[in-house]
């Protein structure tokens, strides 16, 4: 577990995905882990704090997060461009080994039977909010944010601070067929930041 990990407070959570990442979606069911890559993903909710995702009736992790009920959503990094790339390839139902050949390492928190992506920047463990018709005619998932997590390095009271940290630990965005940016500079207008 990285020793930057710091608790967010579940208010503040949504701004761990607020400026609009590509995240890895993780999973856990009946001993079955998978991470997959996913870009559209938001924050829904401010109090109990709730996020959607748009996940693919054809994925593994649909399946373990529907007979779960519960799965994590993570802020990766640039220095994980190729994992990030190499988990939103391929599928686990193609490859029962996928995160051991896609170089996936993860790790637990005490009271959350989730894997936990090791080296992003940002965790949120969310518990499934059933909405059946959304699910099957939009795919898209609710969860409720039920603990939080952010690398203070560039998470730190409620806010981002990537342009005080190391370049790799920016957060990628998907445009389309590999091709990432990095989040860039601050423009900050009033108020804090």
């Amino acid at each position: 577990m990285d020793n930057h990990l710091i608790p967010v407070d579940l208010g503040k959570a949504y701004r761990l995905i607020n400026h609009g990442p590509t995240v890895l979606v993780s999973a856990r069911h009946a001993g079955v882990d998978n991470v997959m890559a996913a870009a559209w993903c938001c924050a829904l909710d401010f109090a109990p704090t709730k996020l959607t995702v748009v996940l693919d009736k054809a994925t593994a992790t649909r399946r373990l997060i529907e007979q779960s009920g519960q799965f994590a959503i993570q802020v990766p990094t640039v220095a994980q461009a190729r994992l990030v790339h190499a988990v939103g390839n391929l599928s686990l139902n193609d490859d029962p080994h996928k995160l051991r050949h896609c170089g996936v390492e993860t790790f637990g928190m005490p009271g959350h039977d989730l894997p936990l992506v090791a080296g992003c920047t940002a965790w949120l463990a969310c518990a499934l909010v059933p909405e059946p018709h959304n699910q099957q005619d939009h795919d898209l998932f609710i969860g409720e944010v039920v603990a939080a997590w952010a690398d203070e390095r560039v998470f730190r009271k409620g806010y981002w601070h990537f342009q005080d940290a190391d370049p790799s630990l920016r957060s990628l965005h998907h445009v389309a067929g590999g091709h990432f940016y990095a989040i860039g500079e601050p423009v900050v207008v009033g108020g804090e930041g």
